[in-house]
């Protein structure tokens, strides 16, 4: 996937702004916590691709596509 598909049309989405926020003025507890919380992000997104994924499959088979 292209980082561009990843950043937002217009720079005030969330996604473009923690993506392109100045990381040097943190402190190791600062990124350490950050990690932590995006981590926990990756983990329900991650969850809820599955669902949807799940969703798809079994949307197929009733369907037969």
């Amino acid at each position: 996937m292209d980082l561009d598909e990843l950043f937002a049309k217009t720079p005030e989405e969330p996604l473009t702004q923690l993506c392109k926020q100045d990381l040097d003025p943190l402190s190791v507890e600062e990124l350490e916590a950050r990690i932590e919380a995006l981590e926990g992000e990756i983990v329900r997104v991650r969850k809820k691709l599955d669902g949807a994924v799940t969703h798809r499959k079994a949307a197929d088979e009733l369907f037969k596509r």
